[in-house]
């Protein structure tokens, strides 16, 4: 039984055998060859991507990546308009110079091509520093200049083996010229390197390949105009980054000439009676604002400034007492002194306080009322009976000190503020000061105390805290010249284009009239400044050619005692009064109106005064010195007063 049993039973290997599923099989091949297939047409998907991000949408760029291996952009930077006078006197031009460029991504070793350059050529620290901060600031693959102005000499040393220094280039370029030199330096100005602020201001795409801007004058406020505008070369290079072919070039565009409304004999002439005074002379035609001088004592040559003064000869400069940096003319701050008279006259004459006729009695010295304190005269024994026309031709103090009490602080600011005083006149000249014109506001605020009746008084004669610049003096005495025709004070007076030689004259910019409330009350002041000359203060001065109206003054530099009295023979010259005057002339059609101050120089009368004589008479009678006109003719090419 158990045999029949183990008999019919089948073999167990046999019940583990499956039949084979061919179906399935196929599926599951069919599924991995889809697969594998959509994963190789997304590798070919991203690989076309990829192509079409390279090849087009950033074609430019890297085809740009890959042309700066060979193919360098390189700035040509423009030429520098020219600087004439209103004659066609050449100010500022530019000469053919060589400077030594260094690219830093180009060269194998900085430190050591530095060191190398050293060896053949003289470099100043100076140098070195001023190249290190410039090569921060600029990409590695441009060049930065090291030195500039090599000589013949430096230059040959450094050709012979620029093969072995790499990166290193000897470039040709134009350096600023001022033929004149120190002529007229504190308005024309001058350029200079670059420093690292003003680098990081400005658009490198104006700058670029540029090493020089305006400094200070007429080259920093007309910068755009002078400037141009800078082209490019792509040039292609070796492997040392020489270059061996122009690729494009975009020409630069050269900044336009500039003729200035200066007349450089009447400045020469300004300058030259200034000398041993430090002091300044402004000169304008009152007729349209044009500044025919402006001369600011002492003077310095700036040809030393465009490729960097050296440190012992900046520091004598700079810390000279007499401080020759300084543009007085437009920066000088200083008690106008009795120069301000005439607007106070015209301030009591406007506000009904004072009139022609009426006058008072000047015994030497003023008393506010129910005070002891003495405000003296210049004139101790006094003046007598004084009219408004004898108060400004004699220069009568108490006078103005009883105007100025009886008008007001308020009245009188608000007046004289139509003059300009106090206030930047606005010349397109850059560093104008505002100077002083004091208020019981300010003195609270600067000096914690109160405004007491005695500053007003002091300031009635142009004392005290009251201060104006030589600029705003001429200028409001030009204003009065005009019966308050008003013109902004302007040293340009034509651009240039230097490619067609056509100009472009600047147009007179008319400010607001000065008016009031009777045409006679100019009259009457004019009187008086024309009596200055014509037997009062001033009377040394006097023409017998044309008729001149002016105004004596007197600066104190410190304020006496209640019983001390002025000995000027006692006195260390830097103690002594400034002395100032103002003028115009002809009297009948004014051309010219003049502020002279000359520091330290004593009295008005005596030192201002004939200084302005000789400033009038030079422009009025053509009167210059043979000797002053050294080196002032006109360009050939350019016409007199700056129109072809």
């Amino acid at each position: 039984m158990n045999q029949w049993r183990s008999a019919a039973r089948p073999p167990t290997d046999k019940l583990l055998v499956r039949e084979k599923d061919n179906t399935a099989e196929s599926e599951l091949f069919f599924r991995r060859v889809l697969i594998m297939v959509v994963a190789v047409f997304v590798a070919l998907l991203a690989v076309s991507g990829r192509l079409v991000y390279l090849q087009v949408l950033n074609h430019d760029r890297f085809t740009t990546l890959s042309e700066s291996n060979r193919v360098r952009l390189q700035p040509l930077p423009p030429t520098r308009g020219f600087i004439y006078d209103r004659n066609g006197v050449l100010l500022a031009d530019n000469l053919a110079s060589y400077h030594l460029e260094v690219t830093p991504d180009q060269a194998k070793d900085l430190e050591s091509t530095l060191a190398a350059i050293r060896d053949r050529i003289a470099l100043s620290d100076a140098d070195i520093d001023r190249f290190r901060k410039l090569a921060r600031r600029n990409p590695p693959y441009t060049g930065v200049p090291l030195r500039f102005q090599l000589t013949d000499e430096e230059i040959a040393r450094l050709a012979i083996d620029l093969y072995r220094l790499p990166g290193v280039d000897i470039k040709a370029d134009l350096t600023r010229r001022y033929p004149l030199k120190a002529l007229g330096v504190h308005a024309i100005g001058y350029v200079g390197r670059i420093d690292e602020a003003e680098l990081s201001k400005l658009d490198p795409g104006q700058y670029s390949g540029s090493t020089h801007i305006g400094k200070t004058g007429v080259e920093r406020s007309y910068e755009e105009v002078l400037r141009g505008r800078a082209g490019y070369e792509e040039v292609e290079t070796n492997a040392e980054g020489r270059p061996l072919r122009v690729l494009k070039r975009t020409a630069p565009v050269s900044g336009k000439n500039i003729y200035l409304s200066l007349d450089m004999r009447l400045q020469a002439v300004a300058e030259r009676v200034l000398e041993g005074h430090n002091g300044a002379i402004v000169a304008i035609d009152p007729r349209n604002g044009e500044v025919l001088a402006l001369a600011s004592q002492p003077i310095y040559d700036p040809n030393p400034f465009v490729n960097g003064i050296d440190f012992a000869s900046y520091r004598k400069l700079n810390t000279s007492k007499d401080r020759p940096l300084l543009n007085r003319a437009l920066r000088g701050i200083y008690p106008p002194g009795s120069t301000i008279k005439p607007l106070m006259a015209l301030a009591g004459l406007q506000n009904g306080t004072v009139s022609r006729g009426s006058g008072v009695f000047c015994a030497g010295v003023y008393r506010l009322p129910g005070a002891s304190r003495k405000f003296r005269d210049w004139k101790r024994s006094g003046h007598g009976g004084v009219s408004l026309d004898r108060a400004i031709s004699q220069s009568c103090d108490v006078y103005f000190y009883d105007l100025a009490f009886r008008l007001g602080i308020d009245r009188l600011r608000a007046f004289l503020d139509r003059f300009g005083i106090g206030r930047p006149t606005g010349i397109d000249l850059p560093g104008e000061k505002g100077g002083l014109l004091p208020s019981p506001q300010w003195k609270k605020k600067v000096h914690k105390q109160d405004w007491f009746p005695g500053d007003t008084v002091s300031f009635g004669i142009g004392q005290g805290f009251f201060l104006a610049t030589p600029l705003q003096l001429a200028y409001s005495t030009g204003v009065i010249s005009q019966r308050g025709g008003n013109f902004q004070p302007r040293v340009l007076h034509a651009t240039e284009d230097p490619g067609t030689r056509i100009k472009a004259l600047t147009a007179p910019r008319g400010l607001p009239p000065v008016t009031v409330k009777n045409p006679g009350f100019w009259e009457g002041v004019i009187t008086g400044m024309i009596h200055v000359v014509e037997g009062g203060t001033a009377h040394k001065i006097r023409s017998p050619r044309y008729r001149i109206a002016g105004k004596t003054g007197t600066a104190q530099v410190f304020t006496l005692g209640q019983n001390q009295s002025y000995n000027a023979k006692r006195l260390a010259k830097h103690l002594l009064d400034h002395a100032l005057f103002v003028a115009f002339a002809p009297v009948e059609q004014p051309r010219i109106a003049v502020a002279v101050i000359a520091e330290h120089g004593g009295g008005g009368s005596a030192t201002a005064a004939p200084l302005a004589r000789k400033v009038l008479d030079a422009y009025l009678l053509d009167k210059y010195d043979a000797s002053a006109l050294e080196g002032l003719e006109p360009a050939p090419d350019v016409k007199r007063n700056g129109v072809e």
